[in-house]
């Protein structure tokens, strides 16, 4: 269930943030200072920690202060086909809230959690990475352009992420069991660039069943390409006592990610 904060307290909590002291942020908010001081009381007592630290007539956010603010970290594979839904979901309870984005790998992602710059992170969970509550599994699909055949030649052409992404590794794997040659033309951690060069019919790729876009064709092992592993989807939560906000960000992306629709077509649409 997710916690809603007040949105009149948020509206007044990044007043205060914007203007950096709560006499300018009353005039923004059109509220008397006491009202102001009144309003952050009671989202502190909501929160249980105290959000700014009065420094003369200015006000600085508390560590606990910046959390308000979440941090969100998602790989770009993802960010697309998540986060419209996560979002829509979150800015309907917590419209005053503002979240801050961060799209990186996953490895990436994971180091700026040790490092506590991120609240929250979704990534493509491996074993390596440590633990992650699994939010969705989804089967990692071989995807080439519905409109060329690049996926016959005799050496595949792949485009893929990075030597240590865990799709690129299971692509490599299953296609060397399997004893089909082929060769990684294009290697980036941009998903966007990888798309382009799997639609412009230069090369197949590996995506999991949401990511299949409008012009791509699945292949099979009728097409020669052996199955492959399935891809889980994992939440990371930043160390320690999360806010009532992070929660509820954290119950958005879950409820999202288990009703999100799947898209698999045989063969993709013109």
């Amino acid at each position: 269930m997710a916690h809603v904060l007040d949105s009149d307290q948020l509206r007044t909590f990044v007043a205060i943030v914007d203007a950096g002291s709560f006499t300018k942020a009353a005039d923004v908010v059109h509220k008397t200072q006491s009202a102001v001081s009144m309003q952050i009381k009671r989202l502190e007592e909501r929160i249980g920690r105290p959000l700014f630290e009065r420094d003369g007539r200015n006000a600085r956010l508390t560590e606990d202060g910046e959390r308000v603010l979440v941090r969100l970290g998602v790989p770009d594979d993802y960010a697309d086909r998540y986060l419209p839904e996560i979002l829509a979901r979150f800015a309907r309870s917590n419209p005053q809230a503002e979240v801050t984005v961060v799209c990186e790998p996953t490895p990436n992602l994971m180091e700026r959690m040790a490092a506590g710059d991120l609240d929250l992170a979704i990534i493509t969970h491996v074993d390596r990475h440590g633990s992650a509550e699994i939010v969705r599994v989804e089967q990692l699909l071989w995807v080439t352009s519905a409109r060329h055949q690049v996926h016959e030649e005799a050496v595949v052409p792949l485009a893929l992420g990075r030597p240590t992404c865990a799709w690129r590794l299971s692509a490599t794997e299953a296609l060397e069991r399997s004893g089909r040659a082929y060769r990684v033309l294009y290697a980036s951690w941009n998903s966007t660039a990888v798309g382009a060069a799997v639609m412009a019919g230069l090369a197949v790729s590996v995506l999991p069943e949401s990511a299949v876009r409008t012009g791509m064709r699945i292949l099979g092992q009728s097409d020669g390409f052996p199955p492959l592993t399935t891809c889980r989807i994992g939440l990371v939560r930043a160390l320690g006592d999360p806010s009532p906000l992070i929660d509820a960000l954290a119950d958005h992306i879950v409820q999202s990610l288990d009703n999100l629709a799947t898209l698999r077509p045989a063969m993709a649409a013109e």
